[in-house]
C-alpha cells in the first residue's frame, strides 16, 4: 500500500503521523504557531517523524526555515551580487536519501562554488536537493508573507577557508551557505527535466544513478535579487551554521515535473511503500534576527512581487 504522509501546511494529518510525533503545527495555523506556540514549544513543532539523526540545536536561537516578511526585510546596499560559478563536470550522482533526492558534486577543488553577496570568501558546492509537498498548495520550507510554494531547491556550499571538509563545516560557525530557490507552477523546466528523467531509477531509499555533467546554475532564476539571514540546517543536526541566500523570484516548473517528485518513496526495497511527500520542516521563529535584502522593496501586492501563481 502506498501511504502519503501529510505534515505541516497540508490540510489533513493521518493518525499514524500523530502517533509518531504528537501535535504538529498545521495548515495556515502554522503562521500562528510560528508567532506564538512554536516560540514557546519549539521542541514539539520542530521534528519530522523520519528524522533519525542526532539533533544538536533543537530549540536554538537561529533556526530555519522562517516566514520572510517582505515589508520587514531591510535593504542593505552593501550586499553585492552573488557570484556563481559551477563546474558541470564535477557532478557525480543523484540519490534517494530516504528524505529527498539529492545531487552530489566533487568538492575537492575550488572549481564549483559561490562568493560575494553576504559571504566573506568562496564557498564550495557540495550538493543540492529539493523539498516538496503532497499537493501544489504547499511544500516549500521558507514562505514569503505567509505564501508557500509547491517546492524549494537548496544548493548547499561549505567554507573551505575555515574548515577542512564539509562534515566539519556543517556544524561550524559560518560553515555553510545555502541558496534557496522557490519553484512555482508554469512552463516545463528543461534543465530540471534531466533530473526528472532519472527519478524512476532512484524510486527507493538508498538507490543512486550517475548524472553526468550538470550545471546547477541553470536552475537559478534570471533575476538574482535575494534575501539573506543567519539560520540553520533544516534537517538533523539542525546546526546553526548556515548563511541563507533566498532568491526573490521563483523558477517555473510544470505540474508533471512536481508530480514526478511524488513518485519517489521514503521506503527502501522490500519495505511498506510510503510516498515521498511533505519533506519540509515547519516554520521557526525569527526571534531577534534581521532579514536583509539585496533589493529595495516596492509597495505592490505580494502576488506581483514574488511571481505568485495559484
Amino acid at each position: 500500500m502506498l501511504r502519503a504522509t501529510r505534515l505541516g501546511r497540508g490540510p489533513h494529518k493521518p493518525l499514524a503521523i500523530l502517533r509518531h510525533m504528537g501535535p504538529l503545527c498545521a495548515v495556515r495555523a502554522q503562521l500562528q504557531c510560528f508567532q506564538h506556540s512554536c516560540a514557546e514549544k519549539r521542541g514539539s513543532c520542530a521534528r519530522h517523524p523520519l528524522w533519525t539523526g542526532p539533533v544538536s540545536s533543537l530549540g536554538g536561537t537561529r533556526q530555519s526555515p522562517i516566514n520572510i516578511q517582505w515589508r520587514d526585510s531591510v535593504y542593505d546596499p552593501q550586499l553585492t551580487p552573488l557570484r556563481v560559478s559551477y563546474d558541470a563536470t564535477s557532478c557525480r550522482y543523484l540519490w534517494n536519501t530516504g528524505y529527498f533526492f539529492q545531487v552530489e558534486f566533487d568538492d575537492s577543488s575550488e572549481e564549483s562554488g559561490i562568493s560575494g553577496g553576504p559571504l566573506g570568501n568562496h564557498y564550495r558546492l557540495k550538493q543540492f536537493h529539493f523539498h516538496w509537498g503532497a499537493a501544489n498548495a504547499w511544500g516549500s520550507e521558507h514562505v514569503v508573507d505567509g505564501h508557500a510554494y509547491p517546492a524549494e531547491l537548496h544548493l548547499v556550499h561549505w567554507n573551505p577557508v575555515k574548515y577542512e571538509n564539509y562534515k566539519e563545516a556543517a556544524v561550524g560557525e559560518d560553515g555553510l551557505a545555502v541558496i534557496g530557490v522557490f519553484l512555482k507552477l508554469g512552463a516545463r523546466h528543461e534543465t530540471l527535466q534531466r533530473l526528472v528523467d532519472l527519478l524512476p531509477d532512484v524510486k527507493h531509499k538508498d538507490t543512486q544513478v550517475t548524472v553526468g555533467p550538470f550545471d546547477p546554475s541553470e536552475l537559478l532564476p534570471a533575476c538574482r535579487d535575494y534575501w539573506t539571514y543567519p539560520g540553520s540546517l533544516t534537517t538533523p543536526p539542525l546546526a546553526e551554521s548556515v548563511t541563507w541566500i533566498i532568491q526573490k523570484m521563483p523558477i517555473e516548473v510544470a505540474p508533471s515535473q512536481l508530480a514526478a517528485f511524488r513518485t519517489l518513496l521514503f521506503s527502501g526495497r522490500g519495505e511498506e511503500e510510503e510516498a515521498m511527500v511533505d519533506n519540509y520542516r515547519p516554520l521557526q521563529p525569527l526571534l531577534d534576527r534581521e532579514v536583509r535584502a539585496s533589493f529595495q522593496a516596492t509597495r505592490v501586492g505580494t502576488s506581483a512581487r514574488v511571481g505568485r501563481t495559484e
